[in-house]
């Protein structure tokens, strides 16, 4: 058993280490877009009209765009150019592109190679915020992109009415120098921003004569159950690539002993969960789960393939997911083998029966990714930031969000519904691989995502119910604002955060496993120490002192 479980951590190991590398057609009747959506302002009212832009524009040179095609498609098709999407937006705007992207789920490690090319695209869609090292500043810095400031005053007036409307998303989207890098992703309604939780069997609890859990003993309890009355294998398991138990970053689970996997605010102190104690009761609760049977035994490599045989299979009646790509996803498999297996959203757990848990996902206003910046070195500015401002447009909002009208939807009353092509599909496609073909409503791109999305995407009430269930946390308290670090802050910040992340995953998976006692969790502290764990609190603090200060 030992033996094995060394050759899991091994083999995790490097996993992580890899992962945590740096990283249908449309009319062509031009119309005049003067306003940014009405669906998109404040208290659903519209501003005085911007300068007029009509699409579709008249160039005749074709762009270039480079970015990830949505995971929604993977194997559904191949390129972006074969969406109907992506040839829809071409012909509404005018603006004739070619599409690169990396392979699925590396972008992070492709794009080093294409910026040490020299030889960039117009546009490149990444978390520039986020993932690129030393930040966008430093993006800017190194004539990678371009600082939008000028270009967004002169050719994208309704990016530039949404941002003078919405201060606080304005906020979020620029850098503490004042500099605009990209054209952001931007979830319209709160309601949008919640997602993703733990998930449930409730045909299960409902047999066995349980409550939904709330507590964590409460939790081990139903595991225990579902293993030794379900004949559950795999009674609780999660995505761990790239990262072991990926899926919990946002507090699930950890949560409940006051931390996350990630830095947050604890009565106006910043905080590395891992480093508190809450993360050595975390551990040690996991590492007994682990050891009676009731994780995944496999729950190490875990992908999101494996995850979905295990809930397909009635392997695994508990996982942390989201609630389109996963109660969505998975209950027509479940009900397929068990006509009255139901999938509902739990409470994030807490330890105290009545509590409010500390934390939970909640995405900010200016979400990670699906930002698109305009390369320095293009010859296309003012036609990249007209194609990219089209989504903040009217007309665009609609289009983003709901595709194109008569295909991917019909007006009932001034709402714009999806078309049975979307929703029952012919293909018998997943409804979020459905949606991603005629519309980017249900992932992330430069726009401003509709909440009438959600209240169709969504077409179960258990699932509606779930996102209900998981907005009733904390985080708002706890979680830290999009802050962005200087350009040296950020190079030292990317290769502290490189060490602490290994040795956070190679305490979490020797620890789980029990090829380390939990007491060893003291051992990493000091450890924290010596790769400048101080510093990177530092860090963070003044960042998010400049943050509040914008």
């Amino acid at each position: 058993m030992k033996k094995n479980r060394k050759k899991m951590f091994t083999m995790l190991v490097t996993t992580s280490l890899m992962g945590s590398l740096v990283v249908a057609c449309s009319s062509n009747t031009p119309t005049t877009v003067n306003s940014a959506s009405p669906k998109a302002t404040a208290g659903g009212t519209t501003a005085p009209s911007a300068a007029a832009v009509t699409y579709p524009l008249k160039v005749d040179k074709t762009l270039t765009y480079w970015g990830e095609l949505s995971g929604n498609l993977t194997g559904v098709k191949a390129a972006h150019a074969d969406v109907p999407f992506f040839q829809d937006w071409q012909k509404k705007t005018g603006v004739n592109l070619k599409f690169s992207a990396p392979p699925t789920n590396q972008a992070d490690q492709a794009i080093n190679v294409l910026l040490a090319t020299g030889d960039l695209p117009d546009m490149i869609e990444y978390d520039w915020q986020g993932k690129f090292p030393g930040g966008p500043e430093k993006a800017i810095k190194d004539g990678y992109i371009l600082k939008l400031n000028d270009t967004i005053d002169k050719f994208a007036p309704n990016l530039k009415k949404f941002l003078k409307e919405h201060p606080e998303v304005d906020k979020q989207v620029k850098t503490d120098n004042g500099s605009y890098y990209v054209f952001p992703f931007i979830r319209g309604d709160d309601y949008l921003r919640v997602f993703q939780g733990p998930i449930i069997r409730k045909d299960w609890l409902d047999d066995l004569g349980l409550p939904v859990p709330q507590t964590i003993d409460e939790w081990y309890t139903t595991l225990k159950a579902f293993k030794e009355k379900k004949g559950a294998t795999a009674a609780f398991s999660v995505v761990s690539v790239p990262r072991p138990f990926n899926e919990l970053a946002n507090g699930a689970f950890a949560g409940a002993f006051g931390v996350t996997r990630d830095f947050f605010i604890d009565n106006g102190t910043i905080k590395f969960g891992p480093a508190e104690k809450g993360y050595k009761d975390f551990l040690a609760t996991f590492h007994k789960w682990y050891e009676e049977g009731l994780i995944d035994k496999n729950f190490a490599t875990a992908d999101g393939k494996s995850l979905d045989a295990n809930m397909a299979s009635g392997a695994t009646g508990v996982t942390v997911q989201n609630a389109g790509g996963g109660i969505g996803k998975w209950q027509p498999l479940i009900t397929a083998k068990d006509p009255k297996g139901v999938l509902i959203g739990a409470p994030y757990p807490v330890l105290k029966k009545g509590d409010i848990a500390m934390y939970g996902q909640k995405d900010p206003a200016n979400a990670p990714g699906g930002m698109v910046a305009i390369t320095a070195s293009s010859k296309n500015i003012e036609t990249a930031a007209k194609l990219l401002d089209y989504g903040y447009s009217e007309e665009g909002h609609t289009f983003f969000n709901f595709g194109t009208e008569g295909v991917a939807h019909k007006l009932e009353n001034g709402y714009p519904k999806y078309t049975d092509l979307l929703m029952k599909n012919p293909d018998k496609l997943a409804p979020a691989q459905a949606l991603s073909l005629y519309i980017r409503g249900n992932y992330n791109g430069p726009f401003v995502q509709d909440k009438r999305y959600i209240e169709q995407y969504l077409a179960l009430q258990t699932q509606r119910d779930a996102v209900s269930t998981w907005q009733k946390t904390d985080v708002d308290k706890h979680k830290l604002p999009p802050i962005t670090a200087t350009p040296e802050e950020s190079t030292e910040l990317a290769k502290i955060m490189t060490d602490l992340n290994t040795l956070v995953d190679e305490m979490t998976l020797k620890i789980i496993l029990g090829t380390e006692p939990v007491d060893s969790f003291d051992k990493y502290m000091e450890k924290f120490k010596s790769v400048k764990l101080s510093r990177a609190l530092e860090i963070k603090k003044a960042s998010l002192d400049r943050y509040n200060k914008r």
